[in-house]
């Protein structure tokens, strides 16, 4: 049972952890934002450093190290995104009257810089842990990364709930992309898709004649995909987010941006 619960207990506080050092450091004054972004860097090298070393480490220790590295190099990302480093050549709301394809285009131009850096941080992570003995740095980079394309094509197809009030002040226009909706096509394959995934890795994790290193890669990539999948949910159902990290506090923002199903936009895509 340990050994069950020791991966799933380390995704978890990886995730909970990371997550609220990222919005402590995004909500400090603009000044400190250079700061955190050298900061960030340093430890993404560090991090990547970490990913090569790991890469043939087939122990648990290793396993536990190459994870914990993916989620580092995973939130100097998130620092780039938030505090505006690497957004896009748009940076005002969406046009009104934009729909279909144009509503698309116009979305992926405020993003455009950040999905660019997104794939030279994939291509870098997959150059030091291709072909090594100890593929759960990969794995779990994977997930954070498959996860977030996913819940950003949910936003821009409609959701119920935003959350844009964890956005920062200067990236609020943000939310203009995304549409209030109460179910939209690609949801139920996201989660249904990704729960079964979760479910095979546990599965084999669990099963007698697996190595206990075998074991715990699966375990953790598992339990991050679930908390991707639980972060899903938080689209669709009327949770208090923000609680999940006390120290958190809203930033001011336009009462419209948490969007409650009420005022859902039934317009086409």
């Amino acid at each position: 049972m340990l050994q069950i619960a020791m991966p799933a207990l380390a995704a978890i506080l990886a995730w909970w952890v990371g997550t609220g050092v990222v919005m402590y450091l995004v909500g400090l004054p603009r000044r400190t934002h250079r700061r955190t972004q050298a900061g960030a860097t340093i430890a993404l090298l560090v991090a990547l450093w970490g990913l090569a070393a790991t890469a043939n480490d087939a122990t648990e220790t290793g396993a536990y190290v190459a994870f914990g590295c993916a989620i580092v190099a995973w939130g100097w990302q998130e620092v780039c995104f938030l505090t505006g480093a690497a957004l896009g050549p748009r940076t005002g709301r969406c046009p009104d009257g934009v729909t279909g394809w144009r509503r698309f285009a116009v979305a992926a131009q405020a993003i455009l810089f950040h999905e660019l850096q997104l794939l030279v941080l994939t291509a870098a992570v997959v150059l030091v842990t291709v072909g090594g003995s100890n593929p759960v740095g990969l794995w779990a980079y994977l997930v954070l990364w498959t996860m977030r394309l996913s819940a950003k094509l949910n936003l821009f197809l409609g959701v119920p709930f935003l959350h844009a009030d964890m956005l920062p002040a200067d990236l609020r226009y943000l939310a203009s992309y995304f549409r209030v909706r109460p179910m939209n096509w690609l949801f139920p394959f996201s989660v249904t898709l990704s729960t079964i995934i979760a479910v095979v890795l546990v599965q084999a994790a669990v099963q007698p004649d697996t190595a206990p290193f075998d074991a715990t890669i699966r375990l953790l990539a598992a339990a991050l995909l679930a908390l991707a999948v639980l972060e899903h949910w938080f689209m669709v159902l009327p949770l208090p987010v923000a609680a999940l990290w006390p120290g958190f506090k809203a930033r001011e923002t336009e009462k419209t941006l948490v969007f409650p199903a009420s005022t859902i936009d039934r317009r086409g895509t």
